[in-house]
């Protein structure tokens, strides 16, 4: 008979493995939070919080006491102002992200055949370290009309003196009583072969006088022949004082460059400038009345260049501000995706005989297609938003031709209009305008990672 060993279970127990990784979950969760909580709370503070409290305070008076449900949606609807501003941001969110994108890209695939790529896009992104204070400030400065201070208007009018003359003496005037002054801003006066004629100026100061002017009293003292008009165009100011008005004193200078016309019937018979006493002669006249003229291009202002802070340029103006600005960040962003196309792709295309642009439109293009769109939209986002710009580079006066919702939402709550609730209520316009264009970023972001 043989023994049978009986094993008996071991008792104790249970296993604490399950319970201890628990735990551990709960308290991996306890530290995340703790590490997350300051984060929330900012997040709360500084974003939830105000964008409740704006949505909240939309539905008051501008006191803030009485309850008006949706007035401050519908009126500012029916504010001019209001109006204006949705259609200058709408002029933003169409033409500064298109232009950027397209000048990224195409500043991005040239950089690429330079040798000096590095250096070339520092210099291009570096206007993204100037704050939009000190490049609205910078561009302030040169859009001013003023030539000798705005830049553009500088080149504008170096280029358009280059080309056409700048009239001679934009401050002159006729002496009253001797010309007759036209409504074009010339002056006339009437004379016949065999006179001699005095055509008085005033209103040019001694210092303005070109250089090669001369005194006007020899060549006053000339006779005209028959059949010819003689005259003398000259400044009827005598340096120190003295002198009497209408006649040609010792000391009184000639205008040089001055255009002369004779006219008969309204037509122009004949044309000349002066020399640099001043003096003119036509020969050749028939007999009769003839008038003597000197037309308006001798007394034109001086081309003072564009008024880019017109209420016409001012949008543009300031658009190109922000273009100079962003300009490196789409290139940046761009030039990135650009290098990590498949070069091998590219070359066989060059392989089959296909042209650069031929593989700019047709390869490098759509393979950029997901980067081009996250920089646009992007963009579009920033500009939705644009405010210091278009409230330092916009004069006073063309303040609500460049006005955006952004200085919009400021000026009706802060700068004068003192009304906070219609205020709040663009915040709530704006924000709604910007949540689906940042949802769509995000959603983008989501399907590139998975």
């Amino acid at each position: 008979m043989t023994a049978t060993t009986l094993v008996k279970p071991r008792t104790g127990p249970p296993a604490a493995g399950p319970d201890r990784a628990r735990r551990s979950r709960r308290r991996a969760r306890t530290v995340a939070l703790l590490f997350v909580l300051p984060a929330l709370l900012l997040l709360g503070a500084l974003v939830v919080y105000p964008v409740l409290f704006s949505v909240g305070r939309s539905f008051f008076d501008a006191s803030g006491t009485r309850f008006v449900g949706g007035d401050n949606y519908t009126g500012m609807f029916r504010d001019p102002a209001t109006l204006k501003a949705i259609r200058n941001t709408a002029i933003w969110v169409v033409v500064a992200p298109a232009l950027l994108t397209g000048l990224g890209l195409i500043l991005a695939v040239l950089v690429e055949k330079v040798r000096w790529a590095t250096a070339f896009k520092l210099l291009l992104f570096m206007p993204m370290a100037v704050s939009f204070l000190a490049a609205g400030i910078i561009f302030r400065l040169a859009y001013d009309e003023d030539p000798d201070k705005g830049v553009l208007n500088a080149a504008v009018v170096s280029v358009h003196d280059a080309f056409k003359d700048e009239s001679t003496y934009p401050t002159a005037r006729g002496r009253t009583g001797v010309l007759t002054g036209d409504r074009d801003g010339s002056y006339r006066t009437t004379a016949s072969p065999g006179d001699a004629v005095r055509l008085p100026m005033v209103g040019v100061l001694p210092k303005d006088l070109p250089r090669q002017a001369r005194p006007a009293y020899p060549a006053a003292a000339r006779k005209a022949a028959a059949g010819e008009v003689r005259g003398v165009v000259y400044l009827d100011f005598t340096p120190g004082g003295g002198g009497t008005q209408g006649r040609v004193d010792p000391k009184e200078s000639g205008l040089p460059g001055m255009k002369v016309q004779v006219l008969r019937d309204g037509r122009t018979v004949a044309s000349t400038t002066t020399a640099a006493d001043g003096s003119f002669r036509f020969a050749g006249l028939a007999g009769g009345s003839y008038t003597v003229r000197l037309p308006e291009s001798n007394f034109a202002p001086p081309y003072q260049g564009v008024s880019w802070l017109g209420p016409a340029l001012v949008t543009p103006a300031i658009i190109g501000a922000y273009l100079w600005i962003w300009t490196g960040f789409a290139m940046v962003l761009i030039g990135a995706g650009l290098a990590t196309l498949p070069r091998d792709a590219l070359e066989a295309a060059r392989m089959d005989g296909a042209n650069e642009w031929q593989i700019f439109r047709r390869i490098t293009v759509p393979l950029l297609a997901p980067v081009l769109t996250v920089v646009f939209v992007t963009l579009v986002i920033n500009v939705m938003k644009v405010f210091d710009l278009v409230y330092i580079i916009a004069p006073g006066p063309v303040q609500e031709d460049a006005t955006v919702l952004a200085t919009q939402m400021w000026l009706v709550s802060f700068g004068g209009g003192n009304n906070q609730g219609l205020g709040s209520a663009l915040g709530v316009l704006l924000l709604l305008l910007v949540v689906p264009a940042m949802v769509f970023n995000v959603r983008r972001f989501r399907r590139s990672q998975r």
